[in-house]
């Protein structure tokens, strides 16, 4: 059974978190250590300590292997420096296959097992041939992967509508669908400048309430809705769901304010 007081939290270079089970090592936050990934050995900075919060999958499929040594840091100042090398070659391949893509960045694995190409696009793109060349060139096992506008804007960063960093690059570690029905359950103006995030999306806030207010609105009527009461017959005007209380126009009484039990 895992203990969660040993559950670590890791930063990778490319701001991707994971986490992992620790048993045996001392570790200190900031630390660097390598980590074991499907992809391969991997670079990363130990973030958090005995944290609560964690993705199973990631204790499967993530193990620490050590604590960062010299020459482990000296590959790591290598692979950026060589990244940026790459970044640019596959930018002059795209060209030469005549593909319509934005390149964002090249990423490697810390033993350079693996090379991955992170890229945006409106449409889906045949790189086959891309991949090919690039293979050609490093002679190592490349990843081709496209990404959308969320996940550009997860890299990027940047200050939310709240006044505070956006979630999606400070602790969100997946970035799950949002739907416009959400901010018709929770009443909130359709109004793009407000439901819409920096990346043009709607905001991923939007997934945080919807489950209360969808529990909070069971037995409330909607605005328009005929309502009765000892006050007489009126028309529903207005809806907090939150407080669970209704606005109601009964015409020559007024509108009176009516609690939902």
């Amino acid at each position: 059974m895992i203990k969660l007081s040993n559950i670590v939290k890791i930063k990778f270079y490319n701001n991707k978190l994971c986490f992992c089970e620790n048993s045996n090592l001392n570790l200190k936050k900031n630390l660097t250590v390598v980590v074991s990934t499907p992809r391969g050995l991997e670079f990363g900075m130990v973030q958090e300590l005995d944290t609560k919060q964690y993705i199973e999958d990631d204790l499967k499929n993530n193990k620490l292997v050590r604590i960062a040594t010299k020459k482990d840091y000296q590959q790591h100042l290598s692979n950026i420096k060589e990244e940026k090398h790459a970044l640019q070659i596959c930018k002059q391949l795209s060209e030469k296959n005549k593909l319509n893509i934005q390149i964002l960045d090249a990423n490697f694995t810390l033993d350079r097992a693996q090379l991955m190409f992170r890229f945006i696009s409106d449409t889906r793109i045949d790189f086959r041939n891309l991949a090919k060349d690039l293979a050609y060139e490093y002679h190592t096992r490349i990843e081709l992967r496209q990404i959308g506008i969320r996940d550009k804007a997860k890299e990027i960063g940047g200050i939310g509508q709240c006044g505070r960093r956006l979630c999606c690059s400070s602790f969100l570690n997946d970035l799950n669908s949002v739907s416009i029905s959400m901010a018709k359950n929770q009443n909130i103006s359709l109004n793009p400048n407000k439901i819409n995030g920096c990346c043009g999306r709607l905001l991923c806030c939007l997934n945080y309430e919807d489950k209360m207010y969808t529990t909070c609105k069971k037995g409330l009527p909607n605005i328009g809705d005929k309502y009765k009461s000892e006050n007489g017959d009126g028309t529903v005007v207005s809806v907090n769901t939150l407080k669970r209380t209704i606005k109601v126009d009964y015409g020559k009484t007024g509108v009176l304010e009516e609690i939902i039990n």
